[in-house]
């Protein structure tokens, strides 16, 4: 396996998250089928994975990615090690409800991100926070950015997302004046020949549970009913952006996903709002309403 894994973070450049999860997924399947040696294992044994997992109580979200582990470690094995099958091929995960995004109301996010200027890390969790939501950025990609990714002439940062494919993104105004306000700090703070734009106490780059910890301090502090997570601004701004633009494409180029179906999630977030504007628009419903009223 430790072939596979080296493949997976040198060859595909994968994510460290997910280089984790297909080796904890991966050490499943070897567990469930350890009387079957690897190059013996059918397609009925692999359903039978599935199926036993299932009952345990896995989601077909949770059993899709394992089965998405598997298939490209059968393949490796089949391009490296002699094997002349995937046994993965043709093995569907059960369907589970797709579960709708959380997301904030816009009035939430201003509520958010207008943080007071209290200190120089106030200052670069507002820059953080105006950043995620402007740009629709993860978690990741944001802790991963130099100061020289921005582009303010072009209102634009280059992000390095899934795969380590490159992608340029809009940014809005106050995302940048905010940054522009925390660059000025930032220069007390670093250590070293750091490059990272964002950067901690310490003055090394800012890592991911120090970017989640400080929204949940300042979602709570800013009076927000729910519990914030960073992946929540991302999902506001598909959500905000598609919502006003309907241009289902240009979401999935900012958001950088590899297939639309997945950025389609965030076209059934906002039935009320259509049912709202439908109300008030189309001539049928406005003659129900006049009736109604009689």
């Amino acid at each position: 396996m430790g072939n596979f894994l080296a493949h997976i973070e040198q060859e595909r450049r994968l994510s460290a998250h997910t280089i984790k999860s297909y080796r904890r997924d991966i050490e499943l399947l070897l567990q469930i089928c350890t009387a079957t040696p690897l190059e013996d294992l059918r397609m009925h044994h692999i359903r039978r994975c599935v199926a036993r997992l299932h009952a345990e109580g896995r989601s077909g979200r949770s059993l899709a990615r394992a089965l998405s582990a598997w298939r490209s470690f059968f393949s490796f094995l089949m391009r490296d090690h002699g094997f002349t099958q995937n046994p993965c091929v043709g093995v569907r995960a059960p369907r589970t409800a797709r579960r709708l995004p959380d997301v904030l109301s816009p009035e939430e996010v201003t509520t958010l991100v207008e943080l007071p200027a209290e200190d120089a890390f106030a200052v670069r969790d507002r820059a953080m926070f105006e950043l995620l939501y402007s740009s629709g950025l993860r978690l990741s990609e944001l802790t991963a950015l130099k100061a020289a990714d921005i582009d303010f002439d072009d209102a634009t940062v280059r992000v390095v997302g899934k795969g380590g494919k490159t992608r340029v993104v809009p940014v809005g105004r106050f995302a940048l004046r905010s940054v522009q306000d925390w660059l000025a700090k930032r220069e007390t703070i670093a250590k070293g020949q750091s490059t990272a734009l964002f950067l901690n106490h310490r003055g090394k780059a800012i890592g991911p549970r120090t970017v989640q910890r400080r929204l949940t301090v300042w979602s709570r502090k800013r009076g927000l009913a729910q519990n914030v997570h960073p992946h929540m601004l991302r999902h506001s701004f598909a959500s905000h952006v598609l919502q006003s633009s309907g241009d289902l494409r240009a979401v999935q180029e900012m958001l950088g996903h590899a297939s639309i179906s997945t950025t389609q999630v965030y076209t059934h977030l906002d039935w009320q709002h259509l049912a709202n504007v439908y109300d008030a628009a189309h001539p049928r419903a406005k003659r129900k309403s006049a009736k109604s009223s009689r």
